[in-house]
């Protein structure tokens, strides 16, 4: 059964094609993380789609059979310190582009989720704005950051249980805010985000 929803390739011409994106831009702590991958051209799941419409258990179902069956798939960070230094667009980008870097082949074309992105390799690109709902490769490498993302964050969910990570997986929901307020940052906070928020607490 193949997902008619997502196209397989952008370009008509046999060329290797990697989707690319990230997880984690909108959070006030832990890293951005981004996947790269290629996937063969007879590839179809019934699931596949972007990360940000399918359950916790889909997404995990997914992930094997994603790296299975890619031709070459690589995921990579940029911590919160990073972040802070670069700021958290250009964040994403780095990590794209370690992916990128870290596969194991070469492509000849990079399907970038968004509108913009800052290249550091000599590979062409095309920026598609909702890429990972419009092509198989830009959802698989949504579902694999954002499954790296989230065990990341439940490991440290583990070390600074107050902030309730493995819920909200460092997300800025009221109740990360809240306990902000009354702990104090982590290590794994953001700092030049806006944490607390308190004038919407108060």
């Amino acid at each position: 059964m193949e997902n008619s929803l997502l196209k397989p390739f952008f370009s008509n011409k046999e060329i290797i094609e990697c989707g690319c994106d990230e997880a984690g831009r909108g959070c006030l702590a832990g890293p951005v993380v981004a996947a790269a991958v290629v996937l063969p051209p007879d590839f179809s799941h019934p699931l596949l789609n972007d990360s940000k419409k399918l359950t916790d258990k889909q997404r995990r179902l997914l992930r094997p059979i994603i790296e299975q069956n890619a031709i070459a798939h690589s995921v990579a960070f940029v911590n919160n310190e990073e972040i802070d230094k670069i700021n958290i667009l250009q964040a994403s980008f780095l990590a794209m582009n370690k992916a990128v870097k870290a596969l194991s082949i070469k492509p000849e074309l990079l399907l970038i989720d968004g509108n913009r992105f800052n290249n550091q390799t000599e590979i062409k690109f095309q920026c598609i704005i909702k890429g990972d709902s419009l092509y198989q490769s830009i959802a698989a490498a949504s579902i694999l950051a954002k499954t790296y993302r989230d065990d990341y964050m439940l490991k440290l969910h583990e070390e600074y249980p107050m902030y309730n990570w493995k819920k909200n997986m460092g997300y800025p929901t009221k109740q990360h805010r809240q306990a902000i307020v009354e702990n104090g940052i982590s290590p794994f906070h953001r700092k030049t985000f806006n944490l607390s928020n308190q004038m919407s607490l108060f």
